[in-house]
């Protein structure tokens, strides 16, 4: 046999043996990081590197935040002297903390280690009075994977990490069915309703241009400040313009994105939004802000439409212009769908981590 193919032969061998540990929040817990594990648990490269979830975190209460926080070190404990590599998922101050002590015990157990971000801020993150926490994370890690060129900046700018920082971007994950549903004059918001997110400022620029489109209606999914959300539309006089559906998944999330003509997010700060994502996969023509990683790929009026976060009348007169141009809406909608099956494509994203994770093992 001619040496260069045995070498070739035994580095294959080698990877079908390789173990990787991904460590982030339970399966069960509702958000980015959840849905971006189970994106990455569906690709090729979880099976060839024998990945294993440990779960460490889920939004309950106290009790079972412990509990799924010691059950998961204990697992984490008993796997890690076999594992190969450690993929370890974290975010805000909380899960910050959480997660670098995984890192130790990788880093004493002598394993490789990519830690990814998903974090919204710099100023709640790696610019806050946690930084000593963040810095230790970054600079013991192997390979940080961060979800945007912004982001990427930001952590080189306070840690001077250089190549060691590479842009992942989240994929469109949701899972479409084959039902259809006729569409409505909806602007759809979906997420968490709190001020970062922006839902006031929809309701307030809706309520500018609420008398000129009468029939048209805007549906905020999603948990939060839902009672306070109901108050101002109150106040702003567009009570009877505005659904509230409260948290949506599965067949529901389904068919309020299918039914929805515009989706609308005025966030202040983002890792990289999912629900930006989503309507990419349902090609609803987006409107919303030049944050986090939209500026990646946003050209406004090409492929969306955009506006400073909390400019208000901006937001009215995009909200305007989009609910009145149909083919401006379909032009936008296109975009959307050719971002879902290129750029963000579920295939094509667990493609470069199946690279990265090779590139950190043999380095």
């Amino acid at each position: 046999m001619k040496p260069h193919r045995t070498i070739k032969n035994c580095m294959a061998n080698k990877s079908h043996n390789q173990k990787v540990l991904v460590v982030a929040t339970s399966r069960k817990t509702r958000g980015g990081i959840t849905s971006v594990v189970k994106a990455h648990e569906s690709g090729e490269q979880w099976k060839k590197y024998h990945c294993t979830w440990i779960e460490t975190h889920i939004d309950r209460g106290v009790g079972a935040k412990l509990w799924y926080f010691l059950k998961g070190l204990l697992k984490y404990f008993i796997l890690i002297w076999s594992a190969d590599l450690v993929h370890i998922h974290f975010s805000e101050p909380p899960s910050a903390i959480r997660k670098s002590i995984f890192l130790f015990i990788a880093k004493l157990a002598r394993k490789k280690v990519i830690v990814h971000f998903h974090a919204f801020s710099p100023e709640t993150t790696i610019e806050s009075k946690l930084k000593p926490v963040y810095r230790y994370i970054f600079s013991r890690a192997d390979c940080a994977i961060v979800l945007s060129k912004f982001w990427k900046d930001a952590v080189n700018k306070e840690f001077h990490l250089g190549d060691k920082v590479r842009v992942v971007y989240n994929p469109c994950v949701v899972e479409i069915s084959n039902k259809q549903y006729p569409k409505s004059n909806y602007i759809l918001f979906a997420g968490t309703l709190s001020h970062r997110k922006g839902y006031a400022d929809l309701i307030k620029a809706f309520s500018l241009i609420a008398r000129g489109n009468a029939n048209w209606k805007v549906v905020f999914a999603g948990n939060g400040e839902v009672e306070q959300a109901k108050g101002l539309a109150k106040e702003a006089g567009v009570e009877d313009r505005c659904i509230f559906t409260g948290w949506i998944s599965g067949d529901e999330k389904d068919k309020w994105f299918k039914e929805s003509k515009i989706f609308c997010l005025p966030s202040y700060a983002e890792g990289f939004s999912m629900a930006v994502l989503d309507a990419f996969a349902y090609g609803l023509p987006v409107i919303t802000t030049p944050v986090g990683g939209i500026p990646d790929v946003a050209k406004d009026g090409d492929n969306m439409l955009l506006f400073n976060s909390g400019d208000i009348k901006a937001l009215s007169k995009q909200l305007d212009l989009l609910m009145n141009d149909k083919a401006l809406r379909d032009k936008l909608s296109k975009a959307s769908e050719r971002f879902a099956k290129d750029v963000f494509n579920v295939y094509v994203i667990n493609k470069q981590i199946g690279d990265l994770y090779e590139e950190v093992l043999n380095s």
